[in-house]
């Protein structure tokens, strides 16, 4: 799941893309309202996470900004203000939850997958298939051939990449911006090793392989080599 974060403070933003990151998770931060919502302009994002009280832009103003372009991502508020009346005031906002601080992580990690469930985002397809590869996103199994394939964290967000682009090339760079959330040298071979670990669990022990390396581009997810 792509996650946005959109929060002012340095160290709460840390702890919660840390804890989404250990859930499997990719999460994007923008520091202020004006940067999130060009951010959520991308269309990239199964859920958004908002702080109420934002420098330049304010939370609700990002989340009305939001709805009245059609976007309807869905968007779970975070605030300190927790009243009744603030909580009615963020959800008429165009808030799908609010959530008041202080707030259990375990809380918020269900309250944005359950976001998600609802399918209401710009990415809410649940489940992806390629021949007889399927991965769920929301209860996080693979299957091939009906059999379980056990995935870490970070080699579920790479499938995940390249299933969401079955039949198209996915460049170093791409995976290194989609699942790793940041940019270094695209030379690095730290893609190569995580893709051959990927292979070993996907491929290895059925006929058909899925998994191709396309020479000096990337790599493409595909039943067959053949275009």
């Amino acid at each position: 799941m792509k996650i946005l974060l959109v929060e002012d403070d340095a160290e709460t933003a840390r702890y919660i893309v840390k804890g989404l990151a250990e859930a499997g998770h990719a999460c994007d931060h923008a520091g202020d309202g004006d940067t999130g919502l060009e951010m959520a302009g991308t269309g990239i994002y199964d859920v958004a996470i908002v702080d109420r009280m934002l420098p330049g832009l304010g939370g609700l103003d990002l989340v009305s900004a939001l709805r009245g372009r059609g976007d309807e991502t869905p968007v779970l508020i975070l605030s300190a203000l927790g009243a009744v009346d603030d909580r009615v005031t963020g959800l008429r906002a165009g808030g799908d939850d609010y959530l008041a601080k202080p707030y259990a992580f375990s809380e918020l990690l269900a309250r944005v997958e359950t976001l998600a469930r609802r399918g209401g985002g710009n990415n809410a397809e649940t489940r992806l298939e390629v021949g007889d590869l399927v991965l769920d996103r929301l209860s996080r199994k693979v299957t091939r051939e009906g059999r379980a394939i056990l995935l870490q964290p970070r080699e579920f967000r790479l499938l995940e990449c390249l299933m969401r682009h079955a039949g198209q090339v996915v460049t170093r760079t791409m995976l290194l911006e989609q699942v790793w959330d940041y940019n270094f040298d695209p030379q690095t071979n730290i893609i190569d090793v995580h893709v051959s670990r990927l292979r070993g669990k996907i491929d290895r022990d059925f006929d058909q392989p899925l998994l191709h390396t396309v020479r000096g581009a990337g790599y493409v997810l595909r039943e067959s080599e053949a275009n």
